[in-house]
């Protein structure tokens, strides 16, 4: 095997996280008017036996699938495994192992691999736990395609560069159970909590509901940058419902983004006003961290 290979290898069993049904459960509810009739693409799983794969299996009729696709990456010197499934047969509303069309791939399952792309052109949504170290990778993927999708990320993929330009432009956007609490995930049998959300291009009612806001612009509780005419808030309940200017937010701001009422403008490093151009804004020369510039609509 290749140094190439065996470094990839090793970052995928690094990634090795698998989503609780009851995490999954939580979010997919919201989602049900999206899936009637649509092929579901569940790649980055463990097959038939993934949380992903199971909550689709058990909720095929009810969310009225057409065709549901789990595929997992081979293990060791095994190659990948696809495994298909369209329903019910025999009436017992158990997604049974002789009711599963299985095949295995001619490579490892690696999502940028031909044999999965096709797979991936034939899915109308995908939903998944993609590997976070591929995240950019894997968000491209599904852009360059133009693929609706349901998978979750490492919170801090809100700052990447490749990212965010897709938030600001109403291209991605985050999910329900997005409240920056840690999600917690299953890897080599222990429970691990990760600062993990949901991120989709799905429609969800949250997205549609105005941010409540209460208090009004002062000068000395909204300082403003040192080299940005933007002023800080450290709080999303704090923002002034009455500055017209430009606000910089913490990243938790996307929880409660409603593009109705408010305009992303960018984010501090690479907003192209900058003068420090990829730093963060500095307050009495100290840093500040991540922060989202937005203006009232």
């Amino acid at each position: 095997m290749k140094n190439s290979n065996l470094h990839e290898a090793k970052r995928a069993k690094n990634d090795e996280f698998y989503t609780q049904l009851s995490d999954i459960e939580k979010e997919l509810q919201h989602y049900t008017e999206h899936f009637k009739n649509k092929v579901v693409l569940c790649n980055c799983n463990d097959a038939i036996h993934g949380n992903f794969s199971q909550y689709f299996a058990l909720n095929f009729e009810r969310l009225e699938l057409a065709e549901l696709i789990c595929t997992s990456y081979g293990d060791g010197d095994e190659n990948g495994k696809v495994c298909i499934y369209h329903g019910d047969k025999n009436g017992n509303h158990i997604p049974d192992i002789e009711e599963w069309e299985q095949y295995e791939l001619k490579g490892k399952g690696d999502f940028r691999s031909e044999e999965m792309i096709e797979l991936l052109k034939r899915a109308d949504i995908v939903c998944t736990n993609p590997p976070f170290s591929l995240f950019r990778e894997y968000v491209a993927q599904l852009m360059a395609f133009n693929k609706k999708f349901l998978i979750i990320g490492n919170m801090n993929a809100i700052t990447y560069k490749e990212v965010f330009p897709l938030i600001k432009e109403n291209r991605l956007w985050l999910g329900i159970n997005t409240n920056g609490h840690n999600m917690t995930f299953i890897s080599d049998g222990e429970k691990n909590d990760v600062t993990a959300i949901w991120y989709t291009n799905l429609d969800h009612n949250k997205r549609h509901t105005p941010l409540d806001l209460y208090k009004r612009y002062n000068e000395e509780e909204y300082p403003k940058y040192d080299n940005y005419d933007a002023i800080e808030v450290s709080k999303v309940a704090d923002i002034p419902m009455d500055y017209n200017g430009i606000i910089g937010v913490p990243i938790t701001f996307l929880n409660k983004y409603c593009p109705n009422q408010f305009e992303i403008i960018g984010i501090d490093r690479y907003v192209e006003n900058n003068p420090n151009y990829g730093h963060r804004f500095t307050i009495n020369k100290k840093e500040i961290y991540a922060r989202i510039l937005i203006k009232f609509k």
